[in-house]
């Protein structure tokens, strides 16, 4: 926070004060060629998305090894799916359903039991056949469908929010890959 205030600027929270942010940066576990990305994979995916949502740029930073042709192909730790305990059961019945293979994340080694979000929410990661990977539209679908499931709170599919990614490479360079402008129409909660 230092270093952002010694540059000149403005570290705030959303806030009644502060509703909307200029620009948000943060990372992912998976970037596609149309800026759509898996996170989640530390259990934050909720808030983060949130946070993304009221930005008015949102700027992913993450190294090579998270850049992929489509989601889940390198990625292959499923989808991750905040869910209300309440609702576990019936969410996995419905996820299945729907071709996944739902797990429900666990703490450990650090904690015995099963991971809990900063809400006080379950995370089941779900895999929809990775390593074939998912088109911009249907990870779009796959989201809509998912998110409209009861009891489920939000998915780490951030569809159509990010506008630049900053890939560092391998040799130490790095690359810059932006929103096409035809993709420009953000898929927002």
């Amino acid at each position: 926070m230092q270093l952002c205030n010694s540059a000149g600027l403005i570290v705030t929270d959303l806030s009644p004060a502060c509703p909307r942010l200029d620009v948000t940066i943060d990372g992912a576990d998976e970037v596609d060629a149309a800026l759509d990305c898996v996170k989640g994979g530390g259990g934050c995916q909720t808030l983060e998305k949130i946070v993304a949502a009221a930005a008015e740029t949102f700027v992913v930073v993450t190294d090579f090894s998270k850049r992929s042709p489509r989601l889940l192909v390198t990625w292959r730790k499923g989808v991750p799916v905040e869910v209300l305990p309440a609702a576990l059961t019936p969410v996995e019945a419905a996820l299945r359903r729907m071709g996944g293979t739902p797990a429900l994340r666990m703490g450990a080694p650090a904690k015995a039991g099963p991971a809990v979000t900063d809400n006080g929410n379950l995370i089941i990661d779900v895999d929809f056949e990775s390593g074939k990977g998912l088109s911009p539209g249907q990870a779009a679908r796959l989201h809509a469908e998912v998110k409209g499931l009861p009891g489920v709170v939000e998915t780490g599919l951030f569809v159509g929010i990010a506008k630049t990614c900053f890939f560092g490479e391998a040799d130490g360079s790095i690359s810059v890959l932006e929103r096409r402008k035809e993709l420009e129409a953000p898929l927002r909660e």
